[in-house]
C-alpha cells in the first residue's frame, strides 16, 4: 500500500512517501480503505520524536490518528459493520507505528463509527480527533452543563472551533480567545464574546464580560495564555487543558479543578457527534486539503500554528 512514512524522528524532510505492507486485521478489527486522514499538531510532534516517551514507538512509522473511509475487510468476531460501509474514527492504537497517512489501516471494531452522512470524506476526516478532543475535555472532564461559562482559549484552531460549538450547543455561554481576524468566524460559530489577544491585556477585556470569573477554562493554547487564563476561572470553577500536563498549579488555594486531557477513543461519542452533525448542529471546518504526496506541506502549515479549523489529506 502506498503511505507517507518516517523511518527515524527528525524534521519535515523525514516525511517519505513509498510502499508498506497492507495490514491485515486481526480479530475484533476491521480494515478500512482510508479516503481522507485529517492533520493535527500531534502529528508534527510524534515525527520529531517529542511523544517518544510517552508512547512506544516503532518504525517505519505512518503518522496521522483520525480518518474517513469505508470498511474494507472484516476479521474474526466482527459484527458492526459489513464491507464498503462508509466510517470514521479515530485511530490512537496503545503502540505509535500504524497511522492514517496510509490507503489502509486495521482498527479494533470499537473504534470506528459509520460517517456522517451529510459529510463527504474529507469533511468527515476533520471530525474525530478534534471534535472529541472538545466533548471530553468540556463535558467528560470539565462538566459543563447548560447556563453555565465557559472560556475557550486557542478557539480559532481545530479543537477550538469544535469547542465553541458543542458548548453552545450544550447551551452554555462562550468567550474565545483568538486572534482579531477570527472574530466573525468565533461569532459565526456561536461565541457570544470575542476576545482579541493581540489587543493588549485580555484580562481587562474578559473582566468586562465576566467579572466574576467562569465555571470552565478551556487552555488549547498553553504557556502564557494558560497562566493567565487561570485568573479568568471563578474560585470552585474548573481549568481544563490540551497542552500543559502541569497547568492546574497554584490553584488549590481557590478551589479550581484542574484536569489535563489526552483524548481517548470512543465509537459512541463518534455516534453522537454524527447524529449533531446530521441535524446540523455542528459543523466541520476545514482550512486547507493536500494530497498525501504534500504531508510535508501540510506539517509545515500545522507547525505554524495559526491555522482556522483543520487541514485534511486526501488519499489516493
Amino acid at each position: 500500500m502506498k503511505a507517507c512514512y518516517i523511518e527515524q524522528f527528525g524534521d519535515r524532510s523525514r516525511l517519505t512517501i513509498g510502499e508498506l505492507p497492507t495490514p491485515q486485521p486481526a480479530a475484533g478489527e476491521v480494515r478500512i480503505r482510508i479516503h481522507a486522514a485529517g492533520v493535527n499538531p500531534v502529528d508534527w510532534k510524534i515525527r520529531e520524536g517529542y511523544l517518544n516517551d510517552l508512547f512506544p514507538h516503532h518504525f517505519p512509522l505512518i503518522p496521522g490518528w483520525d480518518l474517513a473511509g469505508e470498511i474494507d475487510s472484516l476479521g474474526p468476531d466482527t459484527s458492526r459493520f459489513k464491507p464498503g460501509d462508509a466510517v470514521y474514527a479515530y485511530a490512537r492504537k496503545p503502540e505509535v507505528q500504524h497511522g492514517t497517512y496510509a490507503e489502509y489501516i486495521t482498527l479494533p471494531e470499537a473504534y470506528v463509527a459509520r460517517k456522517p452522512a451529510n459529510l463527504d470524506m474529507i469533511e468527515a476526516a476533520s471530525i474525530p480527533l478534534t471534535c472529541l478532543t472538545a466533548y471530553q475535555s468540556l463535558f467528560d472532564a470539565g462538566a459543563l452543563q447548560r447556563g453555565q461559562s465557559v472560556f475557550i482559549l486557542g478557539a480559532s484552531g481545530g479543537v477550538g472551533s469544535a469547542a465553541v460549538q458543542l458548548a453552545r450547543h450544550r447551551g452554555a455561554r462562550v468567550a474565545a480567545l483568538a486572534s482579531g481576524r477570527n472574530a466573525a468566524y468565533l461569532t459565526q460559530l456561536g461565541a457570544e464574546k470575542t476576545i482579541d489577544y493581540e489587543r493588549g491585556d485580555f484580562i481587562q477585556t474578559f473582566g468586562e464580560w465576566m467579572s466574576e470569573g467562569v465555571d470552565l477554562v478551556y487552555d488549547c493554547f498553553g504557556a502564557d495564555t494558560l497562566a493567565r487564563g487561570k485568573m479568568c476561572v471563578r474560585d470552585g470553577g474548573r481549568l481544563v487543558s490540551i497542552v500543559d500536563p502541569e497547568g492546574g498549579a497554584g490553584l488549590a488555594e481557590r478551589d479550581i479543578q484542574f484536569r489535563f486531557v489526552f483524548v481517548e477513543p470512543s465509537s459512541a461519542q463518534l455516534d453522537e457527534l454524527r447524529e449533531m452533525i446530521e441535524a446540523g448542529d455542528l459543523k466541520a471546518k476545514i482550512t486547507a486539503t493536500f494530497d498525501l504526496d504534500e504531508a510535508a506541506k501540510a506539517h509545515e502549515m500545522i507547525e505554524a500554528g495559526h491555522t482556522r479549523g483543520k487541514i485534511v489529506l486526501r488519499i489516493p
